[in-house]
């Protein structure tokens, strides 16, 4: 696990605080920094490599809401790749209408990350696709088995496992579906914002504001958590299940912390047990960061000049000027990348039998 504390959690003045970050970061001109580019050719892991069949499966998969437990939500209705690949609610929604304690983070560029999950307790996006199957305010499955058998009860699904998995007797399983699903995944990339190809060095494909806004983001310290090409440290480079972490707020004092009750949830703490946990999150990326509001762990904050405000006191100790948020925000509209084309995949049939489950209770009547 890598963890980034650059201060204790305590206020201290302002001019303080910023030298010692700068000692600690070695923030300085956007051009003294290693701007990279988001790679234009996603992951594939030794352990799952990705083939076309493999994606093919997956993409259904990743739509169809048969496995759920009522068969009305599928890993598109929390991650929806036709927009920012998240829901646009502080909370994502699962059967029964029923909502969890965080904001499901986008899906695109995941591929980027060491590890899933706010609070990192997923290595992979194998692992991770199990998890909102079982939990009881997603998918809501009691096991994956029993999952994977409404699957395997689709005759088209027997042959697109064969199809990904022909080395296997017997292809239909629960991580076979796990990798297929993760193979999707790694493709949903978005190379060729506007930033990384002012960092390749095409001229004019970030405006004047932009590029002062990219100084900016590395002068006042956000390069220290939000570096690298993905915008979320190093996890691109680091060992698959090892972290980059962050305590969030660092500066609990500012009036936000309240306000957004930023310190609700205890973060990676409910992983481990650990003290040192507390309030430690995953540093998430912010490519696409215009299209994934709300913001932060409990989808608090709709506004993103908000959240840079929020984050320069609290993760900073230090007050923003509007003329640094301005440009802040223009840099981070020149995250926003080329989304590739995505067509909604038909999926195996079964005729003549309803996707919604026998077992959901019909709601009448009006709204409470």
């Amino acid at each position: 696990m890598v963890v980034f504390q650059p201060l204790a959690g305590i206020r201290r003045k302002p001019l303080v605080a910023a030298a010692a970050l700068a000692a600690l970061l070695g923030t300085g001109s956007a051009a003294a920094y290693d701007w990279k580019p988001l790679p234009e050719e996603p992951p594939s892991p030794s352990h799952n490599p990705t083939t076309p069949a493999k994606v093919d499966l997956g993409r259904k998969l990743f739509f169809d809401p048969r496995y759920s437990a009522t068969g009305t939500v599928s890993c598109n209705t929390c991650h929806n790749v036709m927009e920012g690949g998240d829901d646009g609610r502080p909370t994502s929604m699962g059967v029964h209408g029923k909502t969890g304690p965080r904001n499901s983070p986008t899906v695109w560029n995941s591929a980027f990350a060491s590890v899933q999950f706010w609070d990192g307790r997923a290595k992979n996006l194998e692992e991770q696709a199990k998890g909102p199957v079982l939990a009881d305010v997603e998918m809501g499955v009691k096991e994956l088995q029993v999952a994977l058998n409404v699957v395997a009860s689709i005759p088209g699904y027997q042959e697109l496992f064969k199809q990904a998995f022909p080395e296997d007797e017997n292809p239909v399983t629960v991580d076979n579906a796990a990798r297929a699903v993760a193979a999707f995944e790694r493709t949903l990339i978005t190379p060729n914002s506007p930033y990384d190809r002012h960092v390749k060095g095409e001229e004019g494909a970030m405006s004047e504001q932009q590029i002062r806004g990219m100084r900016t983001f590395n002068e006042v310290g956000c390069t220290a958590c939000h570096g690298g090409p993905a915008f979320n440290g190093p996890q691109p480079e680091l060992p698959e299940g090892s972290g980059f972490y962050q305590k969030f707020p660092l500066f609990a004092d500012s009036a936000y912390v309240e306000k957004y009750q930023l310190l609700a949830d205890t973060g990676r703490h409910q992983v481990t047990g650990k003290d040192a946990d507390k309030y430690m999150y995953k540093v998430p990326t912010l490519r696409n960061i215009t299209l994934t509001a709300p913001y932060f762990h409990n989808g608090a904050v709709n506004s993103l000049r908000e959240a840079v405000l929020i984050m320069g006191e609290t993760q900073l100790n230090k007050q923003l000027s509007e003329q640094q948020v301005d440009d802040i925000l223009a840099f981070l509209e020149a995250l926003t990348g080329e989304f590739p084309a995505m067509e909604l995949p038909r999926l195996p049939s079964r005729s003549g039998e309803s996707v919604i489950r026998d077992t959901v209770t019909p709601v009448t009547g009006g709204a409470h």
